[in-house]
């Protein structure tokens, strides 16, 4: 999974366009063109409420509207909800008028609240359960009124905030999930006219959308009339593309932002997760102890590993959120993760009962320390450089890795239960700190999302006493749960990237990490 998750949301900043006679930055707008915009991978299915890869959900972005959007900043601005209100256990949703989805259907109050129980029930195994909705919480709409009233079954510091970031899905997509895997059914912007697996995903404006986020502009220029979403896993080759315009954006986050940095393109930088590892700690294996955890995290030093993945050019990781994506600041991180130390390493591999056989590999009870480590290809040949180090070090202690790479769909089938794996790179990307509970806490994959199958106490423990706490009040037991998780080598989050996504020919804005299809200018 890329970046496994980059949540929903959409942007207006660079609505002003409208206002400001049709123009961008001096240059002028146009109606009636096509936008191509990269994905660096395939993004599987295109249920929003099955999948949490980040192609897929920044996919579903141009077909599907949440109850809540967001602008550049992060701050809510209204969705498919004109208003909302409510705490940590309820809120209530006060819908707009004349919404409708794809097929010229009216949504319904009773329609969204069926969205909510569907993903807060636990039989339906929905990957957005606890993320955006806590499981068995519980919507009951009021058509005569336009509202949906929500109540948790346990507590939440941003209830209001995560349920209102849900794709909504529309009627028949509800009763026919098939139809959404390489199909759409939402109230979104655009609808997908094309789907072709691999290559590309070709979408068509609706000229009667009404209701994009905070104060959208039904007279809005120019707005793409087509969007097509070109898979392109190279970077280089998507680099090459830019330049010669056959598109309009892409992110490069490898050596060929060099290149495209000084031809002074349109340019949007994102901090996000990138090195972060986790340990398989499922009953068996050798990550299952903590001194074996610790040890290999020792004998790895993160600052040049950090180095190696980023080309130099990445930031120390502070915390699991990444800075600017959401409401909590802070260094969670620092101290807590074990220092470099390869003396120590051994040390504590000796200590747990790991011995040195001849050939070098350490050994207990007869077997071996072999690991398989995987790590995504989708970013390019650093990261498989900084897997052949973290292999290279490893044998250094004694421990014997093999080293596979995975793409952004074989991630998710590999941390979904289908795979064996020790250790693995996996860049989590989330704007909240709750919404990385599942990850952390709960049953094992493929009963749930905590793939790693971590027990944390002390992060239990703090998420209990956060979730009852609304807002940025919380924001300090978060930071004990994520400290807690690090010190105890449940995950090693170490640095962070830079994204840069470039443009030309078209301006936009992001907003919650993603493209926010409603601020795409197509220039002349």
């Amino acid at each position: 999974m890329k970046t496994v998750l980059a949540l929903a949301g959409t942007g207006l900043l660079a609505l002003t366009v409208a206002a400001c006679g049709g123009s961008a930055g001096g240059q002028s707008v146009v109606d009636g063109k096509s936008f191509t915009f990269v994905l660096g991978a395939d993004p599987g299915t295109l249920d929003p409420h099955f999948t949490t890869l980040s192609t897929a959900l920044q996919a579903d972005l141009f077909l599907y509207d949440s109850l809540v959007a967001f602008d550049p900043s992060g701050r809510p601005v209204a969705g498919l909800a004109q208003t909302w209100e409510g705490d940590t256990t309820k809120v209530t949703y006060t819908l707009r008028k004349g919404v409708t989805c794809s097929d010229g259907t009216p949504l319904t109050a009773t329609q969204v609240a069926g969205n909510i129980n569907f993903v807060g029930d636990p039989a339906n195994a929905s990957a957005l359960m606890g993320i955006y909705v806590p499981p068995g919480t519980k919507a009951v709409a009021d058509e005569a009124a336009g509202t949906v009233s929500v109540t948790a079954a346990s507590p939440d510091s941003f209830l209001a905030r995560n349920v209102g970031g849900l794709p909504i899905v529309c009627a028949k997509g509800m009763k026919d999930r098939g139809l959404l895997k390489q199909g759409a059914d939402g109230t979104g912007m655009f609808t997908l006219t094309e789907a072709v697996t691999g290559d590309h995903y070709t979408l068509t404006r609706r000229k009667d959308y009404a209701w994009g986020p905070g104060d959208w502009k039904t007279d809005t220029r120019g707005l793409p009339d087509t969007v097509v979403l070109r898979v392109v896993p190279n970077e280089t080759t998507a680099a090459n593309l830019l330049v010669s315009k056959e598109v309009n954006v892409a992110q490069i986050i490898g050596p060929d932002q060099q290149r495209l940095k000084g031809m002074g393109l349109l340019e949007r930088d994102q901090e996000t997760p990138l090195g972060e590892m986790f340990y398989n700690q499922k009953a068996g294996l050798p990550a299952a102890d903590e001194a074996v955890r610790r040890a290999l995290t020792q004998a790895l030093d993160l600052t040049q590993l950090g180095q190696v993945l980023t080309s130099g050019t990445g930031k120390p990781a502070k915390s699991l959120v990444p800075p600017g994506a959401g409401p909590c600041d802070g260094d969670t991180i620092g101290s807590a993760l074990p220092a470099h130390d390869v003396a120590a390493a051994k040390s504590t591999l000796d200590a747990a009962g790991w011995v040195t056989g001849a050939d070098g590999v350490r050994t207990k009870n007869g077997k071996k320390l072999a690991l398989t480590f995987y790590y995504p290809t989708s970013f390019g040949p650093p990261m498989q450089a900084g897997a052949e180090l973290v292999q290279q070090r490893w044998r250094e202690v004694g421990v014997q890795t093999e080293v596979k790479g995975m793409t952004d769909a074989e991630s998710a089938q590999i941390i979904g239960g289908q795979g064996t794996w020790d250790a693995i790179m996996l860049p989590i990307t989330v704007n909240l700190p709750s919404q990385l509970v599942p990850f952390f806490t709960g049953p094992a994959a493929p009963d749930g999302n905590n793939f790693a199958s971590i027990d944390n106490p002390q992060y239990n423990a703090a998420v209990q006493a956060a979730s009852a706490i609304a807002g940025t009040d919380g924001c300090a037991k978060w930071g004990e749960g994520e400290k807690a998780l690090v010190q105890h080598v449940d995950v090693v989050p170490f640095v962070n990237t830079v994204r840069p996504l470039f443009a030309q020919g078209a301006t936009f804005d992001t907003a919650l990490g993603s493209v926010a299809p409603s601020s795409i200018r197509m220039l002349g």
